[in-house]
């Protein structure tokens, strides 16, 4: 099973894509899309669809998961800066056909590190142990997508 994570964001959003093979994980491939804040809204947007289009079609993937949609009650405007950038992600996942699976952050750190509310480092520190990366990726957005995938695969191993 080839499993994409998204950690979706208007400016840097991680990508990272693994494959499980019976009970072994594998790093496929992460990076990040960023865009520009000089450019407009619909050619930041339109930059992450075309992104997440090209890399569904180069990795194949067989679901990809995002990251439930929270936003604190001060920031409201955060919220609907991420719910643009996830619904272009969202639309991806719909026109390639590919099942879109959500976790929630506390759900995803607990399958990582063992702890809800684990830090971005303890995640980025406990991702690059699993995958055997020789150092943590520069961008936790990296970290934070592979993190994603590999939950995914401990709910579905779960589930056999």
């Amino acid at each position: 099973m080839v499993i994409l994570g998204i950690d979706p964001a208007l400016t840097v959003s991680g990508y990272g894509a693994i494959k499980v093979t019976d009970n072994k994980v594998a790093l496929i491939e992460a990076g990040i899309i960023t865009t520009s804040a000089k450019s407009s809204i619909t050619e930041r947007l339109d930059k992450i669809y075309r992104g997440i289009l090209k890399l569904i079609t180069d990795i194949n993937p067989d679901c990809l998961v995002l990251e439930k949609l929270y936003a604190h009650y001060r920031h409201p405007a955060t919220a609907f800066i991420l719910g643009q950038a996830r619904g272009v992600i969202c639309l991806a996942c719909a026109t390639k056909k590919i099942p879109l699976i959500e976790y929630g952050a506390t759900r995803v750190k607990k399958a990582i590190v063992g702890k809800g509310l684990a830090s971005k480092n303890q995640v980025a520190r406990m991702v690059a142990d699993i995958l055997s990366l020789k150092e943590i990726p520069r961008y936790t957005d990296m970290t934070d997508a592979l993190a994603l995938a590999l939950t995914h695969s401990y709910v579905k191993r779960a589930k056999i």
